[in-house]
């Protein structure tokens, strides 16, 4: 089966559109789960998105789907890229490109264990400037997307109550 992407599109727009809840909790749902999905946690975007979303009261469906179109299979690299740059002008040096060609160097003539000990020795490292650069690009994203979106339900709203006027005459 070929895969569509304006099949996928009108899918997820699809299952916003039918979210049931005030504009301001969709929103805000929306925007933690954009601002989730950019992130470099890829394990833990549910698990922070319950967290907060509940924490917010924000719409967790709205949060979900929202991180599922932001953080797929296509966009993965992209994200980690940007994380990397921008957390590299913070803390230069400390995952340079040198230093990442000559750990998959290294890898590529180790055994299972001994890479398992190398890429330990990048942790801290990676996730200190990886975190830093995925929550700098958080920040606007979520806010881009709540403004964006807060229209975009206000908007399904405004329809649902003129045709809920219209069946009722």
């Amino acid at each position: 089966m070929k895969w569509d992407i304006r099949r996928t599109a009108k899918y997820y727009f699809v299952r916003l559109k039918r979210l049931q809840g005030s504009p301001h909790s969709l929103a805000m749902g929306a925007a933690i789960g954009a601002a989730v999905g950019i992130t470099p946690t890829l394990p833990l975007h549910t698990i922070i998105i319950v967290a907060v979303t509940i924490a917010l009261r924000a719409n967790t469906i709205a949060a979900i789907i929202t991180a599922t179109i932001i953080s797929n299979p296509m966009t993965f690299f992209l994200q980690y890229w940007l994380a990397w740059r921008i957390g590299d002008c913070f803390f230069p040096g400390r995952l340079s490109w040198s230093r990442l060609k000559s750990m998959l160097d290294m890898l590529m003539h180790q055994g299972i264990v001994d890479s398992l000990h190398t890429l330990s020795q990048l942790g801290l490292d990676a996730a200190l400037v990886l975190l830093t650069g995925g929550l700098v690009l958080a920040v606007p994203f979520g806010v881009v997307t709540y403004c964006l979106s807060y229209r975009f339900f206000e908007k399904i709203r405004q329809k649902r109550k003129e045709k809920h006027l219209l069946n009722n005459r």
